[in-house]
């Protein structure tokens, strides 16, 4: 008889949910980690947060659900040697993550980030300078206004990584009429449209990328591997995007890119530190946009976390493939 290990506990209106889509399987939901510790002994499942002292007491355990996608804070020396398979939460995120990479983007083309720092200040200053439009003459030459304003179907984007959130982001940037290029060390098939290489075209990349989005997950590989070196293969004109995580990019290189002209701007999600101190230099820079890691939120997120859990309960009680298996030594 297989056995479900619930912990932390679930709430009724989950928990009800959860036992039906067990059907004949035991359900435990211990209130605290001494009874987790007991339960865990005979468990085949568990969803939660596995720590070493629960798995050392685990005899029967085949599958363990994370409740994220991003593992980098869940995996251990012990689990990852485990028989257990390990699934995630990858793929709740990628349509919301890619609207927030796409705000972004307009931004920068239409200098909105410093229109409405502008507009509070009660400032009427076109980016480019001089007037706008002659009325005598009509838009028949080409302005220093209209060079500060960015025609996105001019404009290349890079995506470091294409899982689901890079895949949806290429979409997005295509519906806008932007080149997509992408790099990934899994992936060898690209969606229609978009130029995919492994990771030894990272700098092709980033020597033709106006728009360079980290849309990779934390990972052994993927720590620190951002840079200054990385950040001086990039146009000068570029924009440098990270919504994958901030362990990946070398925020002091990054300040000192900014700083020195070495590339236009940056947006960011994630940081090395969080929250980002109040003292950094990022903050008073005008060719930055600091969001305080919000880009997975949604009133959408909830029900689609659920539903894994459901589908993967009904999974593990029907012997069948579990949905978003990972590579615990990879992290993702």
């Amino acid at each position: 008889m297989k056995k479900l290990l619930l912990y932390p506990p679930f709430e009724p209106e989950r928990l009800a949910q959860i036992q039906q889509a067990a059907g004949s399987m035991t359900v435990a939901n211990p209130a605290d980690e001494a009874e987790a510790a007991r339960q865990i002994t005979d468990a085949t499942g568990f969803i939660g947060k596995i720590t070493p002292a629960l798995l050392a007491k685990a005899q029967r355990l085949q599958w363990v659900q994370s409740p994220t996608a991003s593992l980098e804070h869940y995996v251990f020396p012990a689990l990852i040697a485990h028989p257990c398979t390990l699934t995630n939460m990858r793929g709740l995120f990628s349509d919301i993550i890619a609207d927030q990479v796409m705000g972004y983007v307009i931004a920068f083309a239409r200098n909105l980030h410093i229109y409405i720092r502008q507009q509070m200040a009660r400032q009427w200053h076109p980016i480019g300078g001089g007037n706008q439009i002659n009325y005598g003459y009509g838009p028949g030459l080409v302005t220093g206004v209209d060079r500060a304003h960015q025609h996105l179907g001019d404009c290349t984007m890079g995506i470091i990584g294409l899982g689901a959130i890079g895949g949806e982001l290429a979409r997005r940037a295509q519906a806008f009429g932007m080149r997509v290029l992408a790099v990934d060390p899994v992936r060898t098939q690209a969606p229609e449209g978009v130029a995919l290489g492994g990771l030894d075209q990272t700098g092709a990349l980033l020597n033709n990328s106006d728009y360079v989005v980290i849309a990779a997950p934390h990972t052994p590989r993927t720590q620190g591997s951002f840079g200054l070196e990385s950040f001086r293969q990039m146009k000068p004109s570029a924009r440098f995007i990270n919504i994958g995580r901030g362990a990946i990019v070398d925020l002091s290189a990054l300040t000192q890119a900014l700083g020195e002209g070495i590339i236009a701007g940056a947006a960011l999600d994630v940081y090395e530190t969080e929250p980002l101190p109040a003292g950094h230099p990022l903050w008073g820079m005008e060719n930055a946009i600091l969001t305080p890691h919000i880009a997975g939120y949604s009133p959408r997120i909830a029900g689609r976390h659920l539903e894994v859990l459901l589908d993967n309960v009904a999974r593990h009680r029907g012997d069948e493939p579990l949905r978003n298996v990972v590579n615990k030594a990879e992290w993702f």
